[in-house]
């Protein structure tokens, strides 16, 4: 990997991370929101607490160069459920974000997308050293 590309990498990284950290407060607190949320996907409290984990260990492996491709790949799961929820049964915008949570939720997909395929030498099945 260039310079460049290990550059974009990071940022893709810190990026992802930062937004899926950032979400646990309002996880982990239950916030009005979140509670909404979880509870209109008919999943609250087990959802959103295990849904907070997830991000947790997603955004520390983001975090850590040896497994950020495994972060990443964690990540894009995590945001592919939030954005199909979005698409199918919360709606774009959530109790008056003006979409807010739904772009986060694009960012974090393609900043994961980013950081897979920039570091995919390092993904050990895919041979690709």
């Amino acid at each position: 990997m260039t310079k460049t590309q290990n550059r974009i990498a990071w940022v893709a990284q810190i990026v992802a991370a930062v937004i899926l950290l950032q979400t646990l407060y309002f996880k982990f607190t239950a916030s009005e929101e979140s509670v909404w949320i979880f509870t209109q996907l008919g999943v609250e409290p087990a959802g959103r607490i295990g849904s907070g984990i997830m991000e947790l260990l997603a955004g520390v492996l983001l975090l850590i160069p040896r497994t950020a491709w495994v972060g990443a790949l964690l990540g894009l799961g995590i945001v592919s459920g939030a954005i199909l929820s979005h698409l199918t049964v919360l709606g774009i915008e959530v109790m008056g974000d003006g979409g807010q949570l739904f772009a986060y939720a694009l960012l974090v997909f393609v900043s994961c997308a980013v950081v897979l395929v920039l570091r995919r030498r390092d993904i050990p099945f895919l041979n690709l050293s």
